[in-house]
């Protein structure tokens, strides 16, 4: 039992995911605390251009709110509000009407019906009890030798690894959009403006890539505990 639950194997399926995610958090750093300080053609701040950027969109029932913490900006389809850090909303920064735009694509995507965000706002819930029910169920399953009780477990955190798939066009459709309403808009002007805010967003946008492989690499190392059991 020692063996499935502290495996050295674990490393193999976990360090790639792992390394990855932290160069991500490099990449989103970054470029973040580098375009942070890059002030923008038109002086707009983060909340200046998120009501540009809507009023273009033609999304004038979206509210725009402050909310605490950094990169902790969102879109929340409930509220039918953007949430805005501090260092977003005031700040006249290319990273600053970056972020905004991109969070302005999910509330675009929001007023479409875009299919993938509707399936993973349908899957929060369940996502939200899987991914640290299924771990439990999953090792209590290895503890007690009960192998259907173990991919019960693993049933479960599946869904997390779905649901971080599922993110990825989500995240990548909005950041398109992001890049397109800025230019439309004539929120940035340049070449150099476009570069950089393509930066910012896919730093950010590899944090997702690596959650998901994060997710995956442990769906595998269950399924190799799984096996080890069988053959045992």
């Amino acid at each position: 039992m020692y063996y499935a639950l502290y495996n050295p194997t674990y490393y193999l399926f976990a360090l790639p995911a792992l390394l990855l995610g932290l160069y991500a958090q490099y990449k989103v750093r970054s470029s973040y605390e580098r375009y942070m300080q890059v002030r923008n053609s038109t002086n707009l701040t983060g909340y200046e251009a998120a009501e540009r950027l809507l009023k273009a969109a033609r999304l004038t029932d979206i509210g725009v709110a402050e909310t605490s913490g950094t990169l902790s900006d969102h879109y929340d389809p409930r509220s039918k509000k953007l949430y805005l850090s501090a260092n977003v909303a005031h700040m006249p920064s290319v990273a600053a009407i970056g972020i905004v735009a991109h969070e302005v694509g999910h509330a675009v995507q929001d007023a479409e019906g875009y299919a993938p965000l509707k399936l993973r706002s349908g899957l929060v819930p369940i996502v939200q009890v899987g991914s640290w029910l299924g771990p439990i169920i999953f090792v209590l399953g290895l503890l007690i030798s009960v192998t259907p009780l173990s991919a019960i477990g693993l049933i479960l955190f599946t869904l997390t690894a779905v649901f971080s798939l599922v993110t990825l066009p989500v995240e990548y459709n909005a950041s398109k959009r992001a890049v397109a309403l800025l230019t439309s808009s004539g929120t940035i002007t340049t070449l150099e403006e476009q570069d950089a805010v393509q930066k910012v967003l896919s730093g950010a946008a590899l944090t997702y890539v690596a959650a998901a492989a994060q997710a995956v690499s442990t769906i595998f190392y269950y399924l190799f505990l799984l096996g080890g059991r069988r053959r045992r």
